[in-house]
């Protein structure tokens, strides 16, 4: 069974994770997503919420999807007090499950195109597949030679790559274009109606009853 991590700082999680998360799934044929918090992202400042609060908002977000599952092996990594860099969680799981069995890391075409900043880009492949889910303002193709070329030797658009090898391939998917970002919601968490479709009715009331991104604490 292909395994798939999905990382991300989740403040907060929102649906513009879940939903092509879904759409991904059923794309490819995924059983399980889990779900990756960092503890200390390389590329993005500190998260405002902290760790606690991270987990019990994307256990509230997941409970009812049975899909995904919750992953802390980078918040309880020796390593958590410097960055999570991802090249160094895959190396982890390949310790611990072994060489043959197909992994999958899920990322953002931006993520993708932004590949030459993460540290030891080149070797990712080396312990899993990259599936990329789409980004509005993001086109699939880069100016930087190197990765392109990357790129187009490691692509496939032949699902059973991902199912029949456990680590090489980068497929790029069909999944459904979604505009929401965590700092949109923070800058409008007091707004009902504009934070309604953008993440779950669950995940919302846990912020105001933490008093998490500026709210009144309940």
């Amino acid at each position: 069974m292909l395994t798939a991590l999905l990382g991300g700082t989740f403040d907060p999680i929102h649906y513009g994770h879940l939903r092509p998360a879904i759409s991904l799934a059923n794309e490819v044929g995924l059983k399980q997503i889990r779900l990756l918090p960092n503890h200390i992202p390389p590329h993005k400042p500190q998260p405002e919420a902290n760790i606690e609060q991270r987990l019990a908002m994307l256990s509230l977000a997941i409970e009812d999807l049975p899909l995904f599952l919750l992953d802390v092996s980078e918040i309880l990594s020796e390593a958590s007090t410097r960055p999570s860099y991802t090249v160094e969680t895959l190396q982890a799981w390949r310790c611990k499950n072994g060489s043959q069995k197909p992994l999958a890391f899920i990322m953002g075409q931006d993520s993708l195109l932004g590949l030459p900043t993460w540290h030891k880009w080149q070797t990712l492949l080396d312990y899993c597949h990259l599936l990329i889910c789409r980004r509005p303002g993001y086109t699939e193709h880069t100016n930087n030679i190197e990765l392109q070329q990357w790129i187009d030797m490691h692509q496939t658009n032949d699902i059973k790559d991902l199912h029949n090898s456990p680590n090489g391939y980068i497929y790029l998917a069909q999944t459904p274009l979604e505009d929401i970002s965590a700092t949109e919601i923070r800058q409008n968490i007091n707004n009902v109606a504009r934070c309604k479709n953008l993440l779950p009715p669950k995940v919302w009331r846990y912020i105001h009853t933490q008093g998490l991104y500026g709210t009144k604490k309940k």
